[in-house]
């Protein structure tokens, strides 16, 4: 986990051999839907396992077989919400399930307009109560511009504010983060990688393309 010095609170995990090598495998164009999503699963899994390294720890004491002895309980990780941004945040959530079995879901339907507004669509929110001991945890893939994850993050915290507040994702772009940082300064946002720069249509670079196209096929236009 490498802390970026551009940003407080901004994390990568491009230290890591085996994330590297599965966010490789998520920007070869010839990868399929089906690898791609379990590409994303793999990354909830092994990233959320990563972040419970920044959690509060227990210590307590079991008896094995043979006697007894000293152990740990995650306290943190019985208190976590996780806030699905649809559609591609969906292999990403399965992922961190695994290691936050305990998390209340919340869903958030948001989608971004074309450039240069790049307007957000929310059309769907169904979000838990948030207490003051929770780690709210904010899926969603790519943060780009930050336009979806402002409006996300305004959103949420109708329901509550939490102990902390975490987005997770894929790639981001540098203008993506310092935009989120400047709204919401003690947001943590913790990604496999940090790309270069966005395009003119607000597409990270060099990235992966659009990965909830890539996860599940491109919408047909009707």
């Amino acid at each position: 986990m490498i802390a970026d010095g551009r940003w407080r609170g901004v994390y990568s995990f491009e230290d890591s051999p085996f994330i590297a090598e599965i966010l490789t495998g998520l920007r070869d164009r010839r990868t399929d839907s089906i690898s791609f999503r379990k590409g994303l699963v793999k990354l909830g899994r092994y990233m959320g396992y990563e972040l419970t390294k920044t959690m509060g720890v227990r210590e307590i004491e079991v008896e094995t077989p043979l006697e007894k002895t000293k152990g740990v309980v995650v306290e943190d990780r019985r208190h976590v919400v996780i806030v699905t941004v649809l559609r591609a945040a969906i292999p990403l959530m399965e992922g961190l399930i695994k290691v936050f079995e305990h998390a209340r879901v919340g869903i958030v339907s948001a989608s971004r307009g074309k450039a240069p507004e790049f307007r957000i669509e929310m059309a769907y929110i169904k979000v838990p109560d948030i207490n003051g001991d929770d780690t709210l945890i904010v899926a969603d893939p790519m943060i780009a511009t930050g336009s979806t994850l402002l409006r996300v993050l305004e959103e949420v915290r109708k329901y509550g504010s939490p102990k902390r507040t975490v987005i997770l994702g894929v790639l981001a772009a540098p203008e993506g983060i310092s935009r989120i940082k400047e709204a919401f300064p003690d947001v943590e946002i913790f990604v496999a990688g940090i790309d270069r720069e966005l395009n003119d249509h607000g597409y990270i670079l060099p990235g992966l393309g659009d990965a909830g196209d890539r996860a599940f096929g491109a919408p047909l236009k009707v």
